[in-house]
């Protein structure tokens, strides 16, 4: 039988040390930490082969005294608690007092440390957990730490290291993810004698932000700013389209602490949702600041997970502020055109465009075939001629997903029954303000509904919008729109789709339902066809009425309005092919892949020939802000400056 006994101190150090130190980054990141809690306003970061044959951090922090020294490398010493009490409301990065110990005890440590009342510092030398040498010495204020040999007396754990570059980018992450959780310090990192960054310590988020991630990166980037619940969150996300590939551009933290938090990544994903494409994912530097006492960061030897006293309040901060910033921007993509570089107007302390503050939302904007509208005559794929004539009387085309003023002309169903006018669609039409058109036609915008009653926050007025005007299509697909001293390119289908699910998604939509005179039946595939029956509930809020035809057929009844009796069985099989793949134990999820089947059948069609008066319309929601991205994230519009062009004809 196996006797039970003690460790040896020393095997039980090397142990503990594997809690704290994996390699070479993790000692970077205690080291930093400790030079935060000192009030550094100043860090270098040096390594040399990776971290494996030095890490050297100097910092200009309040220094160790002589007679503490020797004891911060000590298990458990800290200055940082001193009862069980202050555990419950850390407000330090560093309260275990096992980083110097565990450090020292797989490597050969260097101390260099001075303080503010002494006139010479001290030197310390620490091999394998053991002080070699201490004496006096001259050096300024603040802390050097240089750990020389890492592993050098565990080659178990030498070996599982990486190559030297590997571990390298490693510690530049973790110095990148330093910088910008505290910008009021100075951080510069040098790998092999050539420095890599440099931030300014300025106390903006947004030039470390800058200096961290690059231009390219901090462009893309908006301003987040919100709080409620007790707590905080401001910092910055990318904008929709130019979300990235991978979770890497994605940095939380809490009370100024790195974390890796599935809440707060949740609730940034979540307020994408219908903004971005599929398979892309928003890049931020989010800081959440709650009370110390909220928040247990004591859960994870390295520290870099919490746990939250109330995570649905984290996650509702995290959300409405990035929500916000989204729903409030009214930039645009630039056209990338070769050997031009965009216009950004950016400086070493500034990550974003200014906002276009000429853009305004369209408050009240309706543009969705509805009952309340009736089609423009001729509008469908090769309907229309070159030259727009005046519209014949009002007559409804099967590809017709715009709808006017007028009633619908009677339709041939068996049973129709158009949904009663609300209240809100009778009233007089408000007054408009014209803006300017190359076609002489009048394109006006609507009057702001009445406030709700919660009478939220007073908005400060919108500046004029600067008029645009209509120059065409090209390709039967893009709408031209001049604008200043830039044109825009709006994709007519992506800016109708956009509109359409907005629509849809409005809590008091209700669809113009055709009750069919000959049921449409079709054989979907069987999980198709089982998909369908169990959502027919869901079916039925957007204008479907199906049911069982037989064993393994659908009949369908009645449909929206806007769909010919010749696409509901496409429609149909789209929509249950969305839900399979997007699972069908959400409703919410269920209904949005329903309004993005829906949203996209009723939206008009690149090479579709349109009238002036529709791709006004179309250029009207993107000009006004109240369309600015398609339901899977890609943009609506883009911008070609003048200054870009000029360029491309050697002008500028």
């Amino acid at each position: 039988m196996a006797i039970i006994k003690q460790l040896d101190p020393h095997v039980a150090d090397l142990i503990a040390a594997g809690e704290v130190v994996e390699r070479p980054s993790s000692v970077v990141k205690e080291l930093m930490e400790n030079a935060i809690d000192a009030g550094a306003s100043a860090v270098t970061v040096e390594i040399s082969r990776g971290g494996m044959a030095l890490i050297r951090v100097t910092d200009d922090g309040c220094g160790i005294p002589a007679d503490q020294a020797a004891t911060a490398f000590l298990r458990h010493a800290t200055s940082k608690i001193s009862d069980e009490h202050d555990l419950e409301a850390i407000g330090t990065l560093g309260f275990r007092g096992e980083a110097l110990a565990a450090i020292s005890a797989v490597s050969r440590v260097e101390l260099l440390t001075c303080t503010d009342d002494g006139s010479l510092g001290t030197s310390l030398s620490v091999v394998a957990g053991e002080v070699v040498s201490q004496e006096e010495a001259g050096c300024p204020k603040g802390t050097t730490m240089a750990v020389r040999e890492l592993f050098f007396n565990t080659p178990a754990r030498l070996k599982f290291m990486k190559k030297d570059a590997a571990e390298g980018a490693a510690v530049f992450a973790v110095v990148q993810r330093v910088a910008l959780s505290h910008p009021e310090l100075s951080v510069k990192f040098i790998r092999d004698g050539k420095q890599e960054l440099l931030t300014p310590g300025d106390g903006q988020l947004k030039s470390a932000v800058y200096a961290v991630m690059g231009r390219d990166i901090a462009l893309g980037f908006l301003s987040v700013k919100g709080s409620g619940e007790g707590m905080s969150a401001e910092g910055f996300a990318s904008l929709p389209a130019c979300c990235r590939g991978s979770r890497s551009y994605q940095h939380f933290f809490v009370n100024g602490r790195y974390v890796k938090s599935r809440i707060m990544m949740a609730a940034v994903e979540e307020a994408y949702k219908n903004q971005k494409m599929v398979g892309k994912f928003p890049g931020c530097v989010i800081h959440l600041t709650v009370k110390p006492s909220e928040v247990d960061v004591n859960v994870h030897p390295t520290k870099t997970e919490v746990k939250f006293q109330r995570e649905q309040a984290v996650f509702s901060t995290v959300y409405h502020a990035v929500l916000s910033a989204l729903n409030k921007d009214h930039t645009r993509p630039q056209a990338v055109m070769p050997g031009v570089k965009a216009e950004d107007k950016v400086t070493a302390n500034q990550t974003s465009l200014p906002l276009n503050d000429r853009a305004r939302e369209l408050n009240g904007t309706q543009f969705m075939p509805s009952s309340r509208f009736k089609p423009m005559p001729g509008f469908g794929p090769g309907k229309q001629p070159e030259s727009p004539a005046p519209p014949p009387a009002p007559q409804r085309k099967k590809d017709s997903p715009f709808q006017w003023v007028e009633p619908l002309p009677e339709k041939k169903t068996e049973a129709p029954a158009p949904a009663p006018a609300r209240e809100e669609e009778t009233a007089a039409p408000a007054k408009r303000t014209p803006v300017q058109t190359e076609h002489s036609v009048s394109v006006q915008k609507e009057a702001p509904r009445p406030e709700p009653e919660e009478k939220p926050a007073p908005q400060p007025p919108a500046p004029e919008e600067e008029p645009w005007v209509v120059r065409g299509e090209l390709f039967r697909t893009y709408v031209m729109v001049e604008q200043g001293d830039k044109v825009l390119l709006i994709d007519k289908h992506a800016a109708h789709e956009r509109a359409n699910f907005d629509r849809l998604k409005a809590a008091d939509y209700r669809p113009m339902v055709q009750e069919l005179l000959t049921p449409v039946t079709f054989s979907p595939p069987p999980e198709e066809l089982e998909i369908l029956l169990d959502q027919t509930g869901l079916l039925a809020q957007f204008g479907f009425e199906v049911e069982e035809f037989g064993s393994n057929a659908l009949a369908v009844r009645s449909a929206p309005d806007y769909l010919d009796a010749g696409d509901i069985e496409s429609a149909l099989g789209e929509l249950a092919r969305r839900l399979k793949l997007a699972g069908t134990a959400d409703p919410a999820s269920a209904r949005d892949e329903l309004m993005h089947t829906m949203a996209c059948k009723a939206a008009i069609k690149g090479g579709w020939r349109n009238r002036a008066e529709e791709l006004e319309e179309v250029a009207r929601m993107v000009m006004s802000g109240a369309v600015k991205y398609c339901p899977h994230g890609r943009p609506v519009a883009i911008e070609l400056t003048k200054k870009q062009l000029e360029k491309q004809f050697k002008r500028g």
